[in-house]
């Protein structure tokens, strides 16, 4: 059991390698890498601490006061929500960034169908972006597309984020789209709050969420905050965070083959191979569908890197900035059509099977 005053010890700059240990005995994303990199590592330890994140993966919970409460944030929903029985959660759409806009907006146009085209109502969240017109660009852009509403809501402070007006308007829509920018913007912000848990229980009612950039790397429970280029894992290559926590099943990496980042997204799965690795092409997404089966659409590719065959990792001897060796992992490179199921972590041809050959008779 932690004190209060231990709390406070972390927040202001504690030690956190033999709190995280206090916590927990395991590997999770945000505890390891206080350990090991203690520098480094702290401020995103310290978040997912303050946030109050559950490892749902080792069943983690949030430290208690001596009377029953919650030392840190309250009415902070488990990541991710519990799907409500008889209602299929909501698609996950991570999207690669640069995604098309006008002249073939194929990934824009099927987020728009799945919300009701017509009856569409769309809210954006531009936080992550730092330009002005960010929020209504993507208004003009889905209206152009047939959405019957859109509205572009921006949270500037935690403080914006727990007004009932805003969180009112977000219980109002069918679809959420986060754009791109810096995800540190989105989890620092919306991370832990009211807005936060609504976006997770929406889904899990059936509501779509999408994200580009930025806005793809907050959907999951564990978040790349950033890292250097490069195809081959080191250590010390990538800084993980909390994110959104729609689902703890996969890592997203974006804008994937144009900024050469395999090496940081093997580099996140080293950490804690239970995750799938989805590394996302520009004008690329992966629609996600309530039984876990991810279809691609748009004009790159998705790289998807399944660990969880792990034969040898030297990760938890290697020393930051050495290379990794990792051996027996698999790797899928899916185009426009392929299927990969996260549940059973198959990938298949889908739409680009090929038809068999028939035989004309003699």
């Amino acid at each position: 059991m932690l004190s209060q005053s231990t709390i406070n010890n972390v927040r202001l700059g504690a030690d956190f390698v033999k709190l995280g240990r206090a916590i927990v005995e395991c590997r999770c994303f945000n505890v390891f890498i206080a350990q090991k990199y203690p520098k480094t590592g702290r401020a995103s330890a310290t978040n997912s601490l303050e946030n109050g994140i559950i490892c749902s993966q080792h069943n983690v919970k949030k430290p208690q006061t001596q009377n029953g409460g919650e030392n840190l944030s309250e009415n902070i929903e488990t990541m991710p929500s519990k799907e409500i029985a008889g209602v299929a959660r909501g698609w996950i759409i991570p999207i690669g960034g640069a995604e098309e806009k006008e002249n073939s907006p194929q990934i824009l146009q099927r987020f728009v169908r799945l919300c009701g085209g017509d009856n569409a109502d769309i809210v954006i969240i531009p936080t992550a972006s730092r330009m002005a017109d960010t929020g209504s660009r993507y208004e003009r852009i889905f209206g152009d597309l047939g959405a019957g509403r859109v509205t572009a809501i921006d949270f500037d402070t935690r403080r914006d984020c727990e007004e009932p007006s805003r969180i009112e308007r977000l219980k109002q829509a069918s679809g959420i789209f986060m754009t791109g920018g810096n995800q540190l913007r989105l989890s620092t912000i919306l991370g832990g709050t009211s807005i936060a848990k609504t976006m997770r229980l929406q889904n899990a009612a059936g509501v779509h969420i999408a994200g580009t950039s930025a806005g793809a790397a907050f959907i999951s429970e564990h978040m790349i905050a950033f890292g250097e280029e490069g195809s081959s894992p080191i250590a010390g290559q990538v800084r993980l965070a909390p994110g959104l926590g729609l689902t703890n099943r996969f890592i997203i990496d974006q804008h994937f083959r144009q900024r050469d980042r395999l090496g940081r997204l093997l580099t996140a799965l080293a950490f804690n191979p239970f995750a799938v690795g989805i590394g996302l092409d520009e004008d690329t997404a992966a629609f996600i569908n309530h039984e876990n089966t991810l279809e691609v659409e748009g004009s790159g590719s998705i790289t998807v890197v399944d660990a969880a065959g792990i034969e040898f990792s030297s990760m938890d001897t290697a020393e930051e900035g050495q290379p990794l060796c990792m051996l027996g992992m698999a790797l899928h490179i899916l185009t426009a059509g392929a299927t990969y199921n996260l549940s059973s972590r198959k990938a298949l041809p889908g739409k680009l099977s090929r038809q068999p050959l028939r035989v004309a008779s003699a």
